[in-house]
């Protein structure tokens, strides 16, 4: 493989641009067979949508790097200041519903009322925009208020975590259309169900799931890529509560009768020795074969903020000597997290209301809110009168990237096989900046007439752009079906340029 100083010395002498020494890559042998990974098996992966999130797909990088990307702010869009909600409000979940986005969150105005009935279950309502807005019902009264936006309340601790999900097995109209869990160490995990996501109710008076510590957000969705109900839940290990935050996960057939929870890893990426306080591991929309964490991690001890500073900011004299941030997971399934990444996903912002215990915590879920944009959400400023939760916004697809400067690079997938008709990509590039694609047999030979230098270079910033190579008398043509069912190998030269995901999709 080219290393980066053979490419910048190929540039130097040639005084060709990064654009066209690319081209050269194959021609002179500078990208040539693969034998090392030849015996691994292949990836069959159909015509669905598949992100550049971790090394799943990636067998060979030369000048290219993973890039995780910096959820961008796009402000405040709920306040907790209702008398029965208040500072210590958390564990949100967004759902979108249709064309609606239902936010729920605990409240709980007062430090010290975990697992008691002064936390309530809370929804609210986004529609229009970007900001949630409370429903007035009368499901019960709180705080002196006959109507508010409570829809669970004196089921203590259920309302601690209650943590939904819109059941994707389930159709519409069914009484079970929503499920959630919630409880804790002493309760285990109860079930309820709802048409509608308003009205609750119990599924049965035992617990479904039993002999953990439960103690945070539990979460659960139906897996279309395993065919089964999974949960991932709070565990500790190590000596009792001296030990570590960790994750473990469940799975039932019938969200009843769920097998024994089992302890997550992290393979090759580290990381079981942080405290994880809330894991919000749940399908990505666009592919849900990928599951996608966005986990608060927790630094018991890390103290930024002074006595005084906690003062002056309101923070509860119990919540300033620590501090949080969120962290990128990934998992394809069973008991295994991807950790591509150890830094942090989303870092406190300015400002030392950032800096306190149990900040920075994302809700449950990352939609898409727009053509080309997805949000995710975050309770910020927890313990302080200014408790909110802000939205931050990426790109569809764009939680990480291949990325190459303008010296370019390559790479190289592990052998797939793929059944769609055509390859397109999510793709950023520079004015200056490109990305061609090759396609190789399984050996890293290019299929005649798919190799980089026949490929149309993408330029522009584009989240489906389909990949066309040129033709004997200058004819264009993306049909890639000759292809189809064979082992091959995608080849991506970039130059200064993002690429996000990739999808051999079926044409229209």
């Amino acid at each position: 493989m080219l290393t980066q100083a053979g490419r910048a010395g190929i540039v130097g002498v040639t005084g060709r641009s990064p654009l066209k020494t690319l081209t050269l890559f194959l021609a002179c042998g500078l990208v040539g067979p693969m034998t090392a990974q030849s015996a691994n098996p292949v990836v069959d992966i159909g015509d669905r949508r598949e992100l550049f999130v971790d090394r799943a797909l990636i067998d060979q990088l030369d000048g290219v790097r993973l890039e995780l990307a910096r959820p961008r702010d796009a402000g405040s869009v709920f306040t907790f200041d209702r008398t029965w909600e208040g500072p210590f409000c958390g564990y949100a979940t967004v759902i979108r519903d249709g064309q609606r986005l239902l936010l729920y969150y605990r409240g709980l105005p007062t430090a010290g009322g975990d697992g008691t009935d002064l936390e309530r279950t809370c929804v609210a309502i986004c529609e229009r925009g970007h900001r949630f807005v409370r429903p007035s019902l009368s499901k019960y009264e709180v705080a002196g208020a006959e109507r508010n936006n409570v829809v669970l309340a004196g089921e203590a601790p259920v309302s601690h975590n209650f943590s939904p999900f819109l059941d994707a097995r389930v159709a519409a109209g069914s009484p079970h259309r929503f499920k959630a869990l919630g409880g804790n160490e002493k309760s285990g995990l109860l079930a309820y169900t709802s048409p509608d996501g308003l009205v609750w109710r119990r599924l049965q008076d035992e617990p479904v799931l039993a002999g953990a510590e439960f103690d945070s957000q539990n979460v659960a969705f139906w897996s279309e890529h395993e065919q089964c109900y999974v949960c991932y839940l709070r565990t500790w290990t190590g000596e009792g509560y001296a030990g570590i935050r960790t994750v473990s996960r469940a799975t039932s057939e019938d969200f009843v009768s769920w097998s024994k929870p089992v302890e997550m890893t992290f393979g090759d990426g580290g990381g079981a020795e942080e405290h994880l306080y809330t894991n919000q591991t749940h399908p990505y929309m666009r592919a849900p074969h990928i599951y996608v964490a966005v986990a608060a991690r927790f630094m018991p001890g890390r103290q930024v903020l002074s006595a005084a500073d906690a003062g002056r900011l309101g923070v509860n004299p119990r919540y300033f000597r620590d501090c949080s941030d969120a962290v990128l997971l990934t998992s394809r399934g069973g008991n295994r997290y991807d950790r591509t990444f150890r830094e942090a996903f989303l870092r406190p912002a300015v400002g030392l209301q950032n800096w306190v215990s149990r900040s920075n915590y994302p809700a449950l879920n990352v939609v898409q809110t727009g053509p080309a944009e997805m949000s995710l959400y975050v309770n910020q400023n927890y313990a302080q009168p200014t408790a909110e939760l802000r939205r931050y916004v990426l790109r569809l697809d764009g939680f990480a990237s291949l990325r190459a400067g303008f010296g370019g690079g390559t790479a190289r997938t592990r052998k797939l096989r793929f059944s769609g008709t055509e390859l397109q990509l999510n793709f950023a590039t520079s004015a200056a900046g490109s990305v061609r694609a090759a396609i190789c047999d399984e050996d890293g030979r290019v299929v005649p007439g798919f190799g980089l230098e026949d490929c149309v270079p993408l330029i522009g910033n584009e989240i489906a752009r389909r990949v066309v190579w040129r033709r004997d008398g200058g004819a264009v043509s993306g049909d890639v079906s000759a292809l189809r069912g064979r082992a091959v190998r995608l080849l991506l030269g970039i130059v200064d340029a993002d690429v996000f995901a990739m999808q051999f999709t079926r044409s229209r």
